[in-house]
């Protein structure tokens, strides 16, 4: 079964039909079990089971035959929420999953019940699936490895997960409507993510600094004071290029970029991008989401901020303007 997505809003609905959730950062994964096997799938329908181990064991003794749950699969560190340690498990063999879910444990957050005991739950409401979740918790002693997803009806207490969670990696609420069903693939929650404004250094840009397609940006490293490459934004709109097109030109020799783009960002990122003398400071907006030293997904190109030097610009990932 495909999961329920959602999509993007810029404010918070209220009214008594709607619930909220905080929004994981992890992998989205569906948990099926039957005839004694479980088996963890990807949004993409990849398999899991063989790289997070301990969630399918732990899911396992929780669930019986003929049952899914769908939820998100995180590294908690005890400060926050990490992604990096997915990824790498994500690319581990087998052995070194195993030899992973003993150094760096991950669990499963459970947010809704699919089927329970060949039954298939999709055509009820959310509420009702919520109850059987509930339900399923309060009867068997769920393993450590897996725990059920905060949800509350209270747009304040709502706002308070949101004010408070993002220092421990939460990117937000997930917001559901208590009277639908489960619809696979279909875009009807809603999230409400952290956005932020700051500021970063153009380094490259692809297509041609006359018209730029999309800027790669750059910070200084806080230690080494290297220009480092930290993120990309979104394809710009034909005002943009104008705009930015008479303030960007061409390095010369002693860039220290690659002229090949980091994979980092989607589909494109094979493409070459062309190295630009790194003066211009551009104003960006962008959500919470870190890996590997870079944010991790693309950024909303805002404005040239042509007032400020590049040593003017936050170091490192840090969002302080």
């Amino acid at each position: 079964m495909e999961p329920m997505l959602a999509r993007t809003v810029q404010t918070l609905p209220e009214g008594p039909e709607w619930r909220y959730e905080p929004k994981w950062d992890g992998f989205r994964a569906i948990v099926d079990r039957d005839n004694g096997r479980t088996v963890v799938n990807s949004r993409s329908g990849r398999r899991l089971d063989p790289r997070f181990p301990e969630i399918a064991e732990a899911v396992s003794a929780l669930l019986p035959n003929g049952s899914s749950v769908d939820g998100e699969i995180v590294r908690w560190s005890g400060e926050g929420l990490e992604f990096e340690p997915l990824q790498r498990r994500n690319r581990s063999t087998v052995w070194d999953a195993r030899r992973l879910a003993a150094s760096e444990p991950c669990y499963f957050v459970a947010f809704d019940l699919l089927r329970w005991r060949g039954a298939d739950l999709a055509g009820y409401v959310l509420e009702e699936r919520r109850e059987g979740l509930e339900r399923l918790f309060d009867e068997r002693a769920a393993p450590l490895p897996v725990m059920l997803g905060w949800q509350t009806d209270d747009p304040e207490e709502a706002r308070g997960w949101f004010g408070d969670l993002v220092a421990v990696g939460i990117e937000g609420l997930v917001i559901k409507d208590a009277r639908t069903t489960y619809r696979p693939g279909r875009r009807e929650w809603m999230k409400l993510k952290h956005r932020t404004t700051t500021e970063a250094i153009v380094g490259g840009v692809g297509g041609r600094p006359g018209r730029p397609e999309f800027l790669v940006l750059g910070r200084f490293d806080p230690e080494t004071r290297e220009l480092r490459i930290v993120g990309r934004t979104s394809e710009l709109t034909r005002a943009e290029q104008r705009e930015l097109a008479g303030l960007l030109s061409e390095a010369g020799g002693g860039h220290p970029w690659p002229v090949q783009l980091p994979t980092s960002w989607g589909r494109d990122d094979s493409a070459e991008m062309v190295r630009v003398r790194p003066e211009v400071v551009v104003e960006v907006e962008l959500d919470a989401a870190v890996t590997a030293g870079r944010w991790r997904h693309v950024v909303r190109y805002i404005r040239p901020r042509t007032e400020l030097t590049p040593y003017e610009v936050p170091t490192g990932l840090g969002v302080e303007t």
